[in-house]
């Protein structure tokens, strides 16, 4: 590939991809693979990456910019956090050690909370890229996801952060607790995700009884498996509402993530009177990829 400039690379803890970069930013080629941080033994991560780069390498170096997970103390190397507050991104690179003389392989660092303690690994490059697009932007950027975060961004920095392991309790309770056997449907019923939402929002300290009432309520009435789905999104994600209030309440947000999750968020804030936009979050790592290897650059000039 006469053409390649360098590598992106997005490494998380289930997944790997990456993209071929041509010198203005353009996309040359994309590959992926089920190579994630959380199935690989620090020595197999070289090899996990050439096997999916390789076709793409010629006989010179070429600088690799990877985010997410592989930057873990698990990971292939231990990239340190940023405290914030701090622009996202933007330094404190780690070399991942390489024996493939053709790769520079650079981690892009997570960012760190002191009070009350906070980390995020990956995240933080989408909302460099959420940044890149909208620089002025100044309120709230919402992450949902396995663990959400709830980032105040100001000045272009991010001031602090929350993150609500919403995402990971619903896989929790939707695949291994009695629920598991009254929620299995492919979407959620809207109007019981809108009933639940308004309850929990509003009594939030109920939620351990209200989860139970999804399996009562399934086996006492004729509630089918979409609303049962639909009440226990509705329950978590109202849960998360109520404890993140002070960071969206009066703010202007943007919810960055899978276009069906951040729907349900978008509903959510909406019926609370909050105002959200929503953006595909996969873009935004490429962009702050992007972003972050043209600092990478103009460091070196």
């Amino acid at each position: 590939m006469d053409s390649l400039d360098w590598i992106a690379v997005d490494w998380g803890t289930s997944h790997l991809r990456a993209w071929a970069m041509g010198p203005g930013g353009e996309v040359l080629d994309r590959a992926q693979s089920g190579d994630g941080m959380g199935g690989l033994d620090r020595d197999e991560f070289e090899p996990a990456l050439l096997r999916l780069i390789g076709p793409w390498l010629g006989d010179s170096p070429v600088t690799v910019l990877a985010c997410g997970m592989v930057g873990a103390r698990q990971g292939w190397c231990e990239a340190a956090y940023q405290p914030v507050p701090c622009k996202p991104a933007e330094t404190g690179l780690t070399a991942a050690p390489t024996t493939d003389p053709r790769l520079n392989v650079l981690i892009l660092p997570g960012l760190s909370q002191a009070a009350p303690p906070d980390v995020m690994r990956g995240e933080e490059t989408q909302i460099l890229g959420a940044l890149t697009e909208a620089p002025d932007f100044d309120g709230v950027i919402c992450l949902p996801g396995t663990h959400t975060k709830w980032a105040h961004i100001s000045a272009g920095e991010v001031v602090s952060f929350q993150t609500v392991m919403t995402g990971e309790l619903f896989a929790l309770l939707s695949d291994q607790s009695v629920l598991r056997h009254s929620v299995k449907a492919d979407a959620p019923d809207a109007d019981a995700f809108d009933a639940a939402l308004s309850e929990t929002l509003a009594r939030p300290e109920k939620l351990a009884h209200a989860l139970f009432g999804i399996r009562a309520g399934d086996l006492l009435t004729d509630q089918d498996a979409a609303q049962a789905r639909g009440r226990l999104s509705g329950l978590l994600i109202g849960a998360e509402l109520a404890a993140t209030r002070p960071y969206w309440l009066g703010r202007d947000i943007l919810i960055c993530g899978a276009p069906a999750l951040s729907a349900l968020y978008a509903r959510a804030l909406t019926s609370q009177g909050a105002m959200a936009k929503t953006v595909e979050g996969d873009a935004l790592t490429l962009n702050g990829l992007r972003r972050a290897y043209r600092i990478l650059k103009e460091g070196q000039a």
